[in-house]
């Protein structure tokens, strides 16, 4: 028997599987897949998250991977121009972007060297109850094989389509429509930094990520999706030229070296977090559009939450409880902002923002913290200062 069950070995499950081992428990950590492979992902680690790589021993792995650091950052919108980057947090400031097949060995290899058993190629088909309480899960081998294992823990790191929340029938507790749609590849030779282009109806991003490629992605209105998706080549590359032309002749100059790759089915949703002898974890507790880039950065954050509430008290019934309801309630409490925040920017409605975003231009400092709200390492409440406030207050 173990302790916990993590099935999800992706950027939730595996810190959490690494952070549960390292105080002493028994942990079995299932993936479906076998590593290293691909994931839809917007790339992004934000400083609170390069802060936890960093605290966890893992971040010169992912430097050594030959990820390219980020010091920089800009966004372009109608008659408006910022250059900057989010403030630091813990001391680190410079970010990276990295391919998923690089980044979730890397993180699994932390969490197996940390005392992790490790089983890939695993599909989890059920769970195991004792009347309302979970207390195993069942899954096929990559030989076919149908295994049970039980733990005191089972934890759903499994995604938006979560098999876990599925089979303890988690409800959803906020949920907003889908917003968008998006697209994106992969290109040789074009230099840049971290950008952000937008106009009305389309959200552009480049951003530099491993073997000195540039990751590029489209964000349309999801009105848009069944129309973009029937012709996506096209599509992507009239919404550069008409948002971001610098980048698109820069992108014309050098090569795209893969396919594209997209959906139009993100969720904007909070879920029931936890029951008896169940947590949820990452985008199986919480998901919400990509356009912000907060899917790597909340998923460890969220790791290093469910660990902390939990901390020594995994077998002291009443304990455990408590804690786990402390992890729900955290994360509405510290990621609705960022939430809402992304839904704000997911409408592709740039006219709302951009007055304001035009007063601080010349401000430096405001304008760092503007990309900090986006980052986390600064509130919302906290951007609202007597200092913006006044430059606001300017005619």
């Amino acid at each position: 028997m173990y302790d916990v069950v993590v099935i999800g070995a992706r950027c939730a499950g595996a810190p959490a599987a690494m952070l549960f081992a390292r105080q002493g428990y028994r942990v079995l950590l299932l993936e479906k897949a076998r590593f290293p492979q691909d994931t839809l992902s917007s790339h992004y680690i934000h400083q609170p998250g390069v802060a936890l790589l960093d605290r966890w021993g893992l971040l010169d792995r992912l430097r050594d991977a030959g990820c390219q650091p980020i010091d920089r950052q800009s966004y372009d919108g109608p008659g408006v121009r910022l250059e900057g980057f989010s403030l630091p947090v813990d001391g680190r400031r410079t970010t990276y972007a990295p391919r998923r097949f690089v980044l979730d060995p890397i993180l699994v290899a932390g969490a197996v060297a940390s005392g992790v058993e490790f089983r890939e190629a695993c599909t989890v088909n059920d769970l195991v109850f004792d009347g309302d309480r979970v207390v195993g899960v069942r899954y096929t081998t990559p030989g076919g094989v149908e295994t049970t294992e039980r733990a005191r823990l089972v934890v759903g790191a499994d995604g938006m389509r979560s098999l876990v929340a599925r089979k303890v029938g988690a409800p959803n507790v906020v949920e907003y429509q889908r917003m968008t749609c998006t697209y994106y590849s992969y290109w040789a030779d074009v230099p840049g930094h971290f950008e952000l282009h937008e106009r009305p109806g389309r959200w552009i991003g480049g951003i530099p990520t491993n073997d000195g490629l540039r990751l590029v992605m489209a964000y349309f209105p999801q009105s848009e999706f069944a129309e973009v998706r029937t012709a996506v080549e096209p599509a992507f590359l009239e919404a550069v030229r008409t948002t971001a032309p610098e980048l698109y002749e820069r992108m014309s100059a050098g090569s795209r070296v893969e396919q594209f790759y997209g959906t139009g089915h993100q969720q904007n949703f909070f879920r029931k977090a936890q029951g008896p002898g169940w947590v949820l974890l990452g985008d199986a507790a919480h998901h919400k559009d990509s356009i912000t880039a907060r899917g790597i950065t909340d998923a460890f954050l969220q790791a290093e939450s469910l660990t902390g509430h939990i901390g020594e008290d995994l077998h002291d019934e009443a304990a455990l409880g408590i804690a786990l309801k402390r992890y729900e309630g955290g994360l509405t409490d510290r990621f609705f902002d960022l939430y809402q925040g992304a839904l704000n920017v997911a409408e592709l409605k740039p006219g709302s923002k951009t007055e304001m975003l035009r007063k601080l231009v010349g401000h430096q400092n405001l304008i760092d913290r503007y990309f900090s709200t986006v980052s986390g390492a600064c509130s919302i409440d906290d951007f609202y200062n007597e200092e913006l406030l006044a430059v606001l207050d300017q005619s």
